[in-house]
């Protein structure tokens, strides 16, 4: 046993499935963000800015990715001898079956883990949210307030308090009342999904709550089960940039933040630096050809197009006579020459052909997934090959190497989808 104050443990074994293709073959939290980084980065970032070193990384759904990026934590200086950073995936035992059934299941299994630091308080994140946080200074005010727990939450509009768990409090912030998306909210403090335990308070709720759910939640039973017992429960606001990037059309929106010319999140702030396993690659190259405004560029990409207002990733290549706009565009991704992209998210290592045309067209939901590809975005799917020549609508998505044998009239029109599962012979 190696006393810590206070150990992190971090939920990141989420499809993200609102993503839709984008996450077919990685977890949520290990998708690309801002040209170099992937979304858990800005989480594992805020623990060691805030003085935190050990820290569990819970991972279930496709982990290999996210597997290799934390790799022994280095990037973070997280590669400690005692703590750092431990990746926990599901396992056997005789007390639990394998896979993580709930936020707080999740955590129950791994109480051996957090028994081994011995922590005082026990912080509990997501590894699927954009944003900076101090939580040496949550956890200052949690001491103060004297808490059994702390939850972190944030002011939304009252029109949209809905949508949240709302927490009810009293004038010192001490939270009365829990109201899962409240159809008449009473106040706007909506929850982030941010929680410091005193340990010994959330290993008695963890045992108590597996005895009467499979699947326990801290939403739905841990913190409501902690208000009726009393404990002293309270609220701490944060002011500042955060995004829940769940949906592709906040994935696409907060990366394209990025690029104001002041923008409100800022990547390039000396004393709060975000850290990220990136490899060494050569610098960008941009061509006589090249024409590029308002964009962010990765190592190593060369560009020999047109570029305006979007984000791109390590080691792309644009080519020339290329259009791209308001896009996404990940590492490893190759556009061939005259190739036009508005409104598009490219993902990792896909090829798009000569002269193709991406996200022109009447902005029409996409019959498969209406609810994930509505707001006028085309994905095109990790790996993903698309041929020459071929038009492509908005709201599409595209996975596999397709050929011009699955585009009709070498068309594939605003709404419609090709999804290949493996390689066709």
């Amino acid at each position: 046993m190696h006393k810590k104050e206070i150990v992190a443990m971090l939920l990141a074994g989420g499809r993200g499935s609102r993503l839709g293709i984008l996450t077919d073959k990685t977890a949520k939290p290990a998708v690309s963000f801002g040209g170099k980084y992937r979304i858990i980065d800005f989480t594992l970032s805020n623990c060691i800015n805030s003085g935190i070193d050990t820290v569990g990384v819970l991972t279930q759904y496709q982990p290999l990715q996210l597997n290799r990026h934390i790799g022994i934590g280095i990037p973070w200086d997280l590669d400690k001898s005692i703590g750092g950073v431990t990746v926990l995936s599901p396992f056997l035992s005789r007390e639990n079956e394998a896979w993580y059934s709930g936020t707080a299941n999740a955590i129950f299994q791994n109480i051996p883990f957090i028994d081994y630091y011995n922590p005082e308080y026990v912080l509990i994140l997501s590894g699927d949210h954009i944003y900076k946080m101090d939580y040496e200074m949550m956890l200052n005010s949690h001491k103060m307030n004297g808490a059994d727990i702390s939850i972190a939450v944030l002011p939304v509009p009252y029109e949209e308090a809905h949508r949240f768990g709302i927490m009810n409090t009293d004038d010192s912030y001490r939270i009365k009342e829990f109201e899962e998306k409240p159809e008449n909210p009473k106040n706007n403090l909506a929850s982030m999904g941010i929680y410091i335990f005193n340990w010994k308070v959330l290993r008695n709720a963890l045992r108590l709550a597996e005895k009467n759910h499979n699947n326990s939640d801290f939403g739905k039973h841990i913190i409501p089960f902690c208000l009726n017992q009393g404990y002293n429960v309270f609220a701490y606001e944060f002011e500042g940039f955060w995004r829940d990037v769940g949906t592709l059309e906040s994935y696409w929106q907060t990366n394209m933040e990025l690029i104001s010319l002041v923008p409100e999140f800022n990547l390039y702030e000396a004393y709060w630096k975000i850290y990220t396993n990136n490899e060494i690659q050569p610098p960008q190259y941009i061509a006589d050809s090249a024409n590029v405004d308002r964009c962010i560029l990765g190592e190593g990409t060369e560009i020999y197009g047109s570029v305006c207002n979007s984000v791109i990733g390590s080691n792309v290549t644009i080519e020339k006579g290329c259009i791209i706009k308001d896009s996404i565009i990940m590492s490893n991704a190759v556009i061939m020459e005259n190739t036009k992209i508005e409104r598009g998210v490219i993902s990792e290592d896909a090829i798009i052909g000569k002269n193709v045309s991406i996200g022109e067209g009447e902005n029409i939901k996409n019959t498969l997934d209406p609810n994930i590809y509505d707001s006028g975005i085309t994905v095109i799917g990790e790996d993903a090959l698309v041929p020459d020549g071929v038009w492509i609508g908005k709201n599409c998505a595209i996975t596999g190497v397709t050929t011009s044998k699955h585009y009709k009239n070498n068309r594939l029109e605003s709404g419609e989808s090709i999804i290949l599962e493996e390689v066709e012979e």
